[in-house]
């Protein structure tokens, strides 16, 4: 079994349903008292918070460069960023590290094309939302167009994952705010609804909406539990 590498802590509410998928998908490929064998270094997700909203992403990604080297020090074999808007400095931690990074836009795209899904539409914070790191690597290499919420949309999904999903608070009334725009999106003409936020699943799940959802972290950790059991 290889060591699953992981940069968790953003937000750790996030990371818990990481480890647990983790484990969940090798004990039930594997059986019996069988875990996941992982190495992972948590970082403290005030400071990233505070220099994405600053704009100051080359300073993110000198932290997650750091703690993914200790990962890899650790005896990690592939390395999983546990959130999707880090994602966005994704290749300038690859580029400092010699073992690979699964990337989760990647995962949740080759899951969408095995279900013959061309058109999404995507929830995330707003720089997953609004810039391109994302939604162009699912269009340029994926062929996958994305869909994204109006202005409006965009600033309450954003606002809803850093005030509450991220320190664990579940709001009905956020959760509605969030189906009328999932609805949105499928009127508009999204397949599917990716939840490209690695806490939205806490608030959103399959039973509340007959709009198929695409849990990026639930599709990251089977796409892990993969690898680590591949030869």
């Amino acid at each position: 079994m290889k060591t699953i590498g992981m940069l968790g802590g953003m937000s750790w509410e996030s990371t818990t349903s990481y480890y647990k998928a983790l484990n969940e998908g090798v004990k039930n490929s594997l059986g019996g008292l069988h875990s996941a064998k992982i190495c992972m270094v948590s970082v403290d997700f005030a400071e990233i918070e505070t220099l994405q909203h600053q704009g100051n992403w080359a300073e993110t990604a000198n932290i997650l460069i750091k703690a993914a080297k200790s990962v890899e020090a650790g005896g990690a074999d592939f390395l999983l960023i546990c959130t999707n808007t880090m994602h966005k400095v994704a290749d300038e931690v690859a580029s400092n590290i010699s073992i690979p990074i699964l990337h989760i836009a990647d995962a949740t795209a080759e899951q969408l094309k095995r279900d013959n899904i061309t058109q999404v539409g995507l929830l995330g914070t707003q720089f997953t939302m609004e810039q391109g790191f994302y939604k162009k690597r699912l269009a340029d290499k994926h062929n996958i167009e994305v869909i994204i919420p109006e202005s409006a949309e965009r600033k309450v999904i954003h606002d809803v994952i850093y005030s509450e999903l991220c320190l664990g608070k579940i709001n009905d009334g956020s959760r509605t705010q969030y189906l009328k725009i999932i609805q949105s999106l499928y009127d508009r003409g999204a397949q599917v609804v990716i939840l490209g936020c690695t806490e939205i699943a806490m608030l959103v799940k399959p039973q509340h909406t007959n709009v198929p959802l695409y849990d990026t972290t639930k599709i990251h950790a089977q796409e892990a539990v993969k690898l680590a059991l591949s030869e």
